[in-house]
């Protein structure tokens, strides 16, 4: 920015944005999101690839990559899941057991995990955003993976990842009744200026939510799951317990 003349908070008012959005991107780590990479390379007078040069080895799908993006920068993540561990929190063998039985060859499973595991750098580095997660148990029953070993030590990083002070575990327990999260699972952003945004799973692929009526009816979803949810002592024990059940 100063060899092309610009401050964060001119360089901010050319693109519309916070000027302390624009100054993280001077951190490692953080990078601008996908629609303003090009625009910002241009004012800069430099080559994409050159200002963010781990963007070129970035290994996860294409069509993920805008939701990767929005996780760098997000303050807060709720996630809701109800088949598997959110990808945040797995291990790398619960990570490669749920790509195992599809097309995949055997690099394409390497780069896919390891750009999974990548990914929960977030929760690591110094302002990493609170995550609160809510699974549904029969995550924690369904074995992932040939071995009972392999989902004993998942929720065990799962106690694990629970005790650090950005992270909220939740689980709705088996005998709740139906509730609205029955209908997929998804995750909201909250990014720093107050926009927030969402990813929703589907059958076919992923989307990405802006639009102010679907985000109404994500939160009242999400309002509803976490009152179906055990608060956090309850859920630790089950998880215990779970995790003892494998062994």
């Amino acid at each position: 920015m100063t060899e092309a003349g610009y401050t964060a908070e001119s360089l901010a008012g050319k693109l519309g944005l916070h000027p302390k959005t624009v100054a993280r991107w001077a951190n490692p780590g953080h990078i601008p999101q996908s629609r303003h990479r090009a625009t910002v390379a241009e004012l800069l007078e430099r080559d994409v690839d050159a200002l963010w040069p781990d963007i070129v080895k970035r290994r996860e799908p294409v069509w993920f990559r805008p939701w990767v993006d929005i996780e760098r920068e997000a303050t807060t993540l709720r996630a809701f899941q109800l088949a598997w561990v959110p990808g945040l929190l797995q291990t790398e063998a619960y990570a490669r057991a749920t790509l195992t039985g599809g097309t995949l060859t055997a690099e394409a499973m390497d780069e896919l995990t390891d750009a999974r595991l990548g990914r929960q750098a977030i929760l690591h580095r110094e302002r990493s955003p609170l995550l609160v997660a809510v699974l549904d148990e029969g995550v924690l029953r369904r074995r992932v993976g040939g071995s009972r070993a392999l989902m004993a030590a998942q929720l065990g990083h799962l106690l694990a990842c629970a005790e650090l002070p950005n992270v909220q575990l939740h689980v709705v327990p088996a005998d709740a009744p139906s509730y609205p999260g029955l209908d997929g699972p998804f995750v909201i952003a909250d990014l720093p200026e107050g926009a927030r945004v969402a990813h929703v799973d589907g059958p076919a692929q992923a989307q990405i939510l802006d639009k102010p009526s679907d985000l109404v009816n994500l939160e009242r979803r999400w309002e509803r799951i976490r009152g179906e949810a055990l608060p956090r002592g309850r859920t630790l024990g089950l998880l215990r317990e779970a995790a003892a059940s494998w062994t």
